[in-house]
């Protein structure tokens, strides 16, 4: 894993999967059911980028996630889903914590 890891080219599956695995289970030891919340997050997310962007997880990209978007994902959950304020803070909240965990990777990683 060199500079180029963290490119806003980067496939989301591997960053998910790194932001499972090292930020949330080996550096910050979270909940089961953190970890479990922020699953389902990402699901529903990678659900709605498939019938939205007609993209696959695998074929995510970090430009594919931007500001329009997390919003345009975060209104659905409450229109379609009928999600109350509370659930969609909740998956705002796991979608800025993977982000910052792209950030910080990013300098760690920059040349």
């Amino acid at each position: 894993m060199g500079g180029d890891a963290m490119k806003p080219a980067c496939n989301v599956a591997t960053l998910i999967e790194r932001f499972f695995t090292e930020r949330l289970i080996r550096q910050r030891n979270v909940s089961a059911n953190t970890i479990a919340s922020y699953r389902d997050t990402f699901r529903l997310l990678f659900t709605f980028a498939q019938a939205r962007l007609c993209k696959p997880p695998s074929a995510l990209t970090l430009d594919n996630l931007d500001a329009l978007f997390i919003g345009a994902f975060l209104t659905d959950l409450e229109t379609k889903r009928g999600a109350s304020a509370k659930t969609r803070n909740l998956r705002l909240t796991a979608i800025r914590s993977f982000s910052g965990s792209c950030r910080s990777r990013s300098r760690h990683t920059a040349p």
